[in-house]
């Protein structure tokens, strides 16, 4: 379908302004380059979830024309998995073309926007734990793309179960904060996520990584741990997937906050009405 059939659609009353908003975003798509990439550019709107451009594999040129691309339509993309010896270069070039950016402590993936750029803050929040100081990386992924949806992240890195008693105060804490879904990013053999869906009554996701070594390395023992737990309300991941459980988790919140807003303006009515009789 173009844009011309959908605008006639529209014009012709049959379709509403919402369903036309919600075809266009589907049809919506940005050609870069020569045949080099298709921007699914009204995946925000639709979905709520920004662009993330997969940076393996790709010529750091083309990642920039695709980042000029996507910024110009949307005002941020998020870049993944950034080969860590183009990080910086990378990075330099976008600052020479002005845009700014946001490196994930210790990740090789960024949120590039265009300094005019404000993020509209949803009111949800999530909770991100990593079990490890070697698993902060992958849990940035999900911060990054958390903030580009709008949602505040509650994080504790570190608490892994070689010493279990780190947990208990970064659980206390996302509990008071009333956090609507958690984050579990863990390697070697991933008994966090279980550990932490056994607590808690809040949707758990699991983000095996590929920290450890010998059997099972490269994130499989850790993999096949989180999947094989017996605890209920955990979700999991791929390995290394700190994007999808960010991404899923801010869902899951801001749904959250829709329902708790519209619920609040109802009760809001009610009492209006009531006032008034």
């Amino acid at each position: 379908m173009d844009l011309k059939s959908i605008l006639e659609k529209f014009a012709q009353g049959r379709i509403t302004l919402d369903e036309a908003q919600r075809q266009l975003s589907i049809y919506s798509i940005e050609y870069v380059g020569n045949n080099l990439a298709r921007l699914d550019v009204g995946r925000e709107i639709r979905k709520e979830v920004p662009e993330v451009i997969f940076a393996k594999g790709k010529e750091r040129s083309d990642i920039l024309q695709i980042v000029l691309s996507a910024v110009k339509r949307r005002g941020q993309v998020i870049v993944s998995k950034i080969q860590r010896e183009e990080l910086f270069k990378l990075c330099n070039s976008l600052k020479k073309r002005n845009l700014d950016l946001e490196i994930g402590k210790r990740s090789t993936t960024i949120l590039v926007f265009d300094s005019s750029h404000s993020w509209k803050k949803t009111g949800a929040k999530i909770g991100i734990l990593s079990a490890g100081t070697s698993d902060i990386g992958i849990a940035e992924e999900a911060r990054l793309v958390a903030k580009a949806m709008g949602c505040e992240a509650i994080l504790n890195y570190d608490v892994g179960i070689a010493g279990i008693h780190r947990l208990f105060p970064a659980l206390e804490e996302m509990i008071n904060e009333n956090v609507d879904a958690i984050v579990v990013v863990a390697g070697m053999e991933g008994a966090l996520a279980s550990v932490v869906s056994s607590m808690v009554n809040i949707p758990i996701i699991g983000v095996p990584t590929s920290v450890g070594y010998g059997f099972g390395s490269d994130g499989i023992a850790a993999l096949a741990s989180m999947l094989q737990s017996c605890t209920f309300g955990l979700a999991v991941v791929n390995i290394d997937n700190g994007i999808g459980a960010g991404a899923f988790a801010a869902s899951i919140a801001n749904r959250m906050a829709r329902k708790d807003f519209e619920h609040s303006n109802n009760n809001i009515k009610i009492r209006n009405i009531m006032k008034n009789r």
